[in-house]
């Protein structure tokens, strides 16, 4: 099993990247938000879940160790399929996806090209308690609220008129280098940001 790859940014394409490790190109299947921060010529580390099908090996990539999770967790669900699970990936950051699921906004889990209400109802049922029971376990400043500090940020770059996509991917990027109080991670996303339009 791959878990984590380490390696410079060869070719990007429309769901995937081709990462150059030490000369091996790892081809990577990523959450859309990614790809607009992507170049040839970036050093990345993704961790990594190996896909195995009758006749196909699909491996694919995260920037955080708790994407990767949920995504293992969200497989887990009777009737999501791998395209499913990175489609909410590739639509929220993960801390919304808990609370939605914490919360049972099934709404919001439906806003996801291809999740109908079905779906997005036995999602909520299947990992309810087990994220309940993580959150538990975590520190509480990790915790997942309604509106609270961890959301916050989010909320604000979107009201700045960036979309999810480039508010998430800002986001998990901050959170890569450990940044804690919102007001830091705000103004970080709003650097990588401007950097990325070239602003």
């Amino acid at each position: 099993m791959i878990g984590m790859v380490r390696g410079i940014i060869w070719a990007v394409d429309s769901d995937r990247v081709v990462l150059d490790v030490q000369g091996v190109g790892f081809l990577l299947l990523v959450p859309s938000g990614y790809l607009a921060n992507l170049k040839p010529g970036d050093e990345r580390t993704f961790y990594t879940h190996l896909l195995v099908r009758e006749d196909d090996l699909t491996l694919i990539g995260f920037y955080q160790r708790e994407e990767k999770d949920l995504f293992l967790q969200l497989l887990g669900v009777t009737g999501v399929g791998p395209k499913a699970a990175l489609s909410i990936l590739s639509a929220f950051p993960v801390k919304q996806v808990k609370s939605a699921i914490l919360r049972e906004d099934a709404s919001l889990l439906t806003e996801v090209p291809g999740i109908g209400s079905k779906i997005a109802k036995r999602v909520i049922l299947e990992l309810k308690e087990k994220l309940k029971d993580k959150e538990q376990d975590s520190e509480p400043d990790e915790q997942v609220i309604p509106g609270g500090r961890m959301n916050e940020a989010f909320d604000t770059l979107l009201v700045l008129g960036f979309s999810r996509n480039e508010a998430r991917d800002a986001l998990s990027r901050v959170d890569e280098k450990g940044v804690q109080s919102t007001e830091e991670r705000i103004k970080e996303a709003l650097r990588l940001l401007a950097k990325t339009r070239g602003e």
